[in-house]
């Protein structure tokens, strides 16, 4: 697959004089001295810091993803339809209606109305700016929003016992509320999720007594990066108070050099950035148990897109451990702010990394082992996209995979919608909106 987009990306803001580049190196076939349209090359030679992350001045106000083919997605598969009989369904022609095609799954042991969930998201802002509408849209839904990473620790109003565990954040507490308001209290529910430094600082005891939720999930990792979560930060008094709440915060804020080079703005922003956990058997099947001991009435694990010898494990523990419900979250999809050259080539694209997984849950359902229910994120859409996924899962005795995960297409309705209510405010819709 020619590599087109190696030199030029959207996403780093840089483009190519000539149309016609060298398919290996995303260069233009003629490069010349007074060229002054900045291609990844020519912008890193003055700033090489701008083309590792999305554009920074679109931080906050957008999600990106990977633009590299991966040679294989939903769209080469096709949908093979029957009219030998019904499933679900009488096989009668004034029955076997669209309009009555039931939705509703469950999955972790949770009731959904539709086999749609809303994945992790967390502490970066573009997931804060939009809460209320994700919140209320997967509650009126009646699905599944996992509250990601990060949140308390992000919190500037956050407080804490003198043990470094959280006791009372503001913005974890409105967002489990936000979703509990137009909840119906049976479909779909609120999730928190943790990674290493929200384990550390007590997110999971605090929302689980604090806050009265049910669900926690322990986070591996993503697929749009293999790293542990990042957002930028544009003050340094914040940049300073997240580092002293054990955030690895880059360049260090408390360097007196750096705090004058921020001042002067020879940068603007600092980096904020996660730990990535490393797996350790025993203390992770230890620490589900100690979750439900703390009261968790559901547990769930999200991962990424690691290499197979991962996928394995993670099944395996899942398995052994009884989680509730497994998300794995393919190469290409969406992110707050991971870096670039990671979301395009590093992790295992979804459609691989499905074959991966349901390989992996034949093994275990041959040896007679616990089955947790499945998610599967990373570039869903649409519901083609969704049903081919599901039903690829189906064996015979009904689909491994119980529900889609999704964050980037959500946060595109949210913020859509948004946008066009300013508008209409303002008179300013497009006509050929207007005229639909």
């Amino acid at each position: 697959m020619a590599d087109i987009y190696a030199n030029a990306r959207s996403t780093t803001g840089t483009s190519l004089r000539k149309k016609d580049m060298n398919p290996q190196s995303g260069m233009c076939p003629i490069c010349t001295e007074d060229c002054q349209i900045l291609c990844e090359i020519g912008k890193s030679a003055f700033r090489g810091r701008e083309v590792l992350y999305p554009d920074p001045g679109e931080f906050g106000k957008s999600t990106a993803s990977s633009n590299k083919d991966y040679g294989l997605d939903w769209s080469h598969f096709q949908i093979m339809v029957d009219v030998r009989g019904t499933a679900g369904i009488e096989p009668d022609p004034d029955k076997a209606l669209f309009t009555n095609v039931d939705t509703s799954t469950s999955a972790g042991g949770i009731p959904l109305m539709v086999p749609v969930m809303t994945a992790g998201l967390g502490s970066t802002a573009v997931a804060k700016r939009n809460w209320d509408g994700l919140a209320v849209g997967a509650a009126i839904s009646g699905t599944i929003q996992v509250i990601g990473e990060n949140v308390c620790g992000m919190d500037p109003d956050s407080d804490y016992d003198s043990k470094g565990k959280v006791i009372k954040s503001a913005d974890m507490e409105y967002r489990v509320k936000k979703y509990r308001e137009f909840w119906d209290g049976k479909h779909g529910d609120i999730v928190v999720q943790t990674n290493v430094e929200d384990q550390r600082g007590g997110v999971d005891v605090y929302a689980l007594s604090k806050l009265e939720v049910d669900v926690i999930e322990r986070k591996w990792g993503q697929g749009a990066k293999a790293i542990g979560g990042e957002v930028r930060i544009f003050d340094l008094d914040r940049a300073i108070l997240l580092k002293k709440r054990g955030y690895i915060v880059h360049p260090d804020p408390e360097d007196p050099h750096v705090q004058e080079a921020f001042q002067n703005k020879v940068f603007e922003s600092f980096e904020r950035h996660s730990r990535v956990g490393m797996v350790d058997s025993q203390a992770f099947l230890e620490d589900i148990d100690w979750l439900r001991e703390q009261g968790a009435k559901k547990v769930f694990l999200k991962t990424g897109a690691y290499r197979p010898a991962v996928v394995a494990l993670t099944l395996k523990l899942a398995s052994e451990a009884k989680i509730d419900l497994l998300t794995f979250d393919g190469a290409g999809g969406g992110t707050g702010m991971s870096p670039v050259p990671m979301m395009n080539e590093a992790s295992t694209p979804t459609v691989y990394l499905q074959a991966q997984v349901l390989k992996g849950l034949e093994i275990l359902r041959k040896k007679g082992r616990h089955i947790p229910d499945i998610c599967m994120a990373g570039c869903f859409v649409n519901e083609t996209q969704m049903f081919k996924s599901i039903a690829m899962s189906n064996f015979g005795d009904g689909p491994y995979i119980k529900t889609i995960g999704m964050a980037r297409a959500p946060l595109t309705a949210v913020m859509k919608s948004k946008n066009y209510v300013e508008l209409a405010k303002e008179n300013k819709l497009p006509k050929n909106f207007v005229s639909l």
